[in-house]
């Protein structure tokens, strides 16, 4: 089995990995421009956290049909209908004139975002065997950080030549194009027999309650691990609009603690295949929630700015260690012969606690302080550590 893994990773590298990476370097470059793009369009502090939630509230809602749809019409015509509802997307973010039009926009991106990684996920998990998984699922979650290092980049230079943020848009315009057209110039590697693609029928619902008890007990768990990647998303680009950073260097610090985040992914998933899932799931959580409080306790000091720097660099690195998490419990937790319908369960369950985070972050914000907000983050960080602590399963590759 190890030596036919080699042979059929260099067969997939490319076809599986080649487009996320455009897909994520376009949705990189938009994720610090959308609360900035937001300020500039009349919105208060607490109204452009809810248009940056939108991203994660459509990731939340795309994962109910997109199991289904991958089992009945393949993975590369997923991928294709899901860049050009990204395409859509991005059409009413270049056209919006207010907030709530914006949040339209991001809310169809979050949509297409959804499909997009499912399709991979399923993939992988029914081809890779167990003793690669996390390494593999890491790797595809290393591509996606990949993206987000090097979109902030891009979104840094194209912003400071245009002068707006808005412009940030245009680049994940590109992406989705270069996407499709790799897409239909390389081979489908997602091709099902017959029989698999009639087992893919459970169904969403079917499998929420089929599965209720994992995912009520392990499922809080990672609804939390997405709540805190989630804030770390939107509550750092809110807190450099707070610290009056212009939208060039929010993008820069962004980005370089993207190119942290990206260097860890494969020693994520070798720490989870040699001594199991929960060496890098407590971390990480652990992390995250030290982060967050790093902001909260610093929102008022001289050198807030490095403050900032350090906090978006711990979060990194704990979202690093982390990479590959939620979607290798997936797989492990998945029917080997039928993923698909779990996977979207597990993914919405996670991505209920993603679309849940900036929404938590908008609403204390608005009622207290950004920095109450981080500091209740930080809270569920710990909180989330405990629960991953006690229901994820020991999984040991010598047993």
């Amino acid at each position: 089995m190890t030596d036919a893994l080699p042979f059929r990773w260099r067969s997939v590298a490319v076809p599986v990995f080649a487009p996320a990476l455009l897909f994520s370097i376009g949705e990189g470059a938009i994720i610090p421009a959308i609360p900035l793009v937001a300020d500039d369009l009349g919105a208060t502090l607490a109204i452009a956290g809810l248009v940056a939630a939108a991203l994660t509230v459509g990731e939340l809602l795309g994962n109910v049909p997109s199991g289904w749809l991958v089992s009945r019409i393949g993975e590369r015509p997923t991928m294709i209908g899901a860049a050009v509802l990204s395409l859509a997307g991005l059409a009413v973010c270049v056209m919006a004139t207010a907030p709530w039009m914006l949040g339209i926009g991001v809310l169809l991106i979050g949509l297409s975002a959804a499909a997009y990684a499912l399709a991979r996920h399923a993939f992988l998990t029914v081809t890779v065997p167990l003793a690669y998984r996390a390494r593999a699922l890491s790797t595809l979650g290393g591509v996606y950080r990949g993206g987000v290092f090097i979109g902030p980049f891009i979104a840094a230079a194209v912003i400071g030549w245009a002068g707006s943020a808005q412009s940030a848009f245009w680049i994940h315009v590109v992406a989705c194009l270069a996407t499709i057209a790799l897409l239909l110039a390389l081979p489908d590697p997602g091709r099902r027999t017959e029989a698999g693609a009639a087992r893919t029928t459970a169904g969403l619902f079917r499998t929420l309650r089929r599965r209720r008890d994992v995912l009520a007990r392990l499922g809080a768990g990672a609804a939390l691990v997405g709540a805190m990647r989630a804030s770390r998303q939107v509550i750092l680009p809110l807190w450099a609009v707070n610290l009056g950073l212009d939208g060039a260097t929010t993008a820069l610090i962004i980005g370089v603690a993207g190119g942290v985040d990206f260097a860890l992914f494969y020693v994520s998933g070798h720490i989870m295949d040699r001594f199991g899932r929960l060496w890098s799931a407590l971390p990480s959580m652990i992390g995250l929630g030290v982060g967050h409080l790093v902001l909260a306790f610093t929102h008022d000091v001289p050198d807030a700015v490095t403050w900032f720097i350090v906090a978006a660099i711990v979060m990194s690195v704990a979202n690093g260690i982390g990479s590959g998490i939620l979607m290798t419990l997936g797989a492990d937790l998945a029917d080997p012969g039928d993923p698909a319908p779990f996977l979207g369960a597990w993914r919405f369950t996670g991505g209920l606690g993603g679309a849940s985070a900036p929404i938590v972050v908008a609403a204390v914000t608005g009622l207290g302080s950004i920095a109450v907000a981080a500091g209740v983050m930080g809270v569920l960080g710990f909180a989330g550590a405990a629960i991953l602590a006690r229901y994820v399963p020991r999984y040991s590759p010598h047993r």
